[in-house]
């Protein structure tokens, strides 16, 4: 065991038997800190909420962006260390859905449904909502390292009432999985607003290119069910999200199916910019973006004040 496994630990842990305002007081300590330091993945995020914001904004107001996202990174940490400590009634009143009438008679109507999510406010404790609420929940999760931590995160999130599955290495391949949970009914969450890798669909986004997985657009067009956006943030009592859609999922006639992938995506990450761009500070992206991003987050396409004061 590692210092990081460790680490998790000491998180699951203590942090939930102590008291929130002490724990909140701390991880906020801890996200300053780190603004103040100015690392890696502050320049990262500094660079891409630039992208968020445009360049009229102010370098003054930038950073005060950076420093209020920070806080909301390190509380999505903290408030994840304390979900497996909670009641269902407490997982229920911690969070707020604009749009769960849509889901309710989705689950109902046995159809399921997929939603693309963005890293942004709490996506486990909207899971673990879900999972309160009586709805079969399927998603999946990357294969950490080390395998230590992966298997801490897949035993957390399954006591949550979620079934993971590992993007690969599983007993089957996880879409297949998710064709059949889909068809008998659930609801599947997928982070959909990265995917650098040459699997991506390559898209625009905020003015520049990246890519996006393909997963969400491509388990609409194979099941036909509906698929949605959501936009999620914090307030200071709840964590939120809400609903847009379903989306207009195009069918054989309007092309082939890398076509129709496509344009979804498109649609997917018109959304998602939507819902970023009204709550930036929520937005928990500490890693490369754009495809012409060097690795610290920087970008010759950007001004150079982009990068800001440490």
């Amino acid at each position: 065991m590692n210092l990081t496994e460790l680490g998790y630990i000491a998180g699951w842990r203590v942090l939930r038997a102590l008291p929130r305002p002490l724990v909140a007081a701390a991880f906020q300590a801890g996200a300053d800190r780190a603004h103040r330091a100015g690392g890696g993945g502050t320049a990262r995020l500094r660079a891409n909420l630039r992208r968020v914001v445009g360049p009229e904004l102010p370098d003054a107001e930038l950073d005060d962006l950076v420093k209020r996202g920070l806080r909301s990174y390190a509380r999505y940490w903290m408030e994840a260390f304390r979900l497996p400590a909670l009641s269902r009634s407490q997982i229920l009143s911690g969070f707020r859905l604009d749009g769960a009438e849509l889901l309710a008679a989705d689950v109902a109507a046995g159809r399921g449904a997929v939603v693309a999510l963005p890293h942004s406010g709490n996506w486990d404790a909207a899971g673990a909502w879900v999972a309160a609420t009586g709805w079969p929940i399927t998603t999946v999760m990357e294969r950490l390292k080390p395998e230590g931590v992966y298997k801490r995160f897949l035993a957390f999130r399954a006591s949550l009432g979620m079934e993971i599955l590992p993007t690969h290495g599983g007993p089957r391949p996880a879409f297949d999985v998710l064709l059949d949970r889909l068809r008998a009914g659930a609801v599947v969450p997928l982070l959909a607003d990265r995917d650098l890798s040459a699997r991506g669909v390559e898209v625009d986004f905020f003015g520049g290119k990246t890519r996006m997985p393909a997963g969400p657009a491509l388990l609409a067009l194979h099941t036909g069910a509906p698929l949605y956006v959501a936009s999620l943030w914090y307030e200071p009592d709840a964590a939120c999200a809400s609903l847009a859609g379903p989306l207009p999922v195009p069918g054989p006639e309007a092309g082939p199916l890398d076509q129709r992938v496509r344009s979804l995506t498109q649609l997917i990450a018109d959304g998602l910019a939507a819902g970023i761009a009204r709550h930036p500070e929520d937005w928990h992206m500490l890693q490369r973006m754009w495809l012409d991003q060097s690795r610290s987050g920087e970008s010759a396409a950007l001004p150079s004040s982009a990068s800001g004061p440490a």
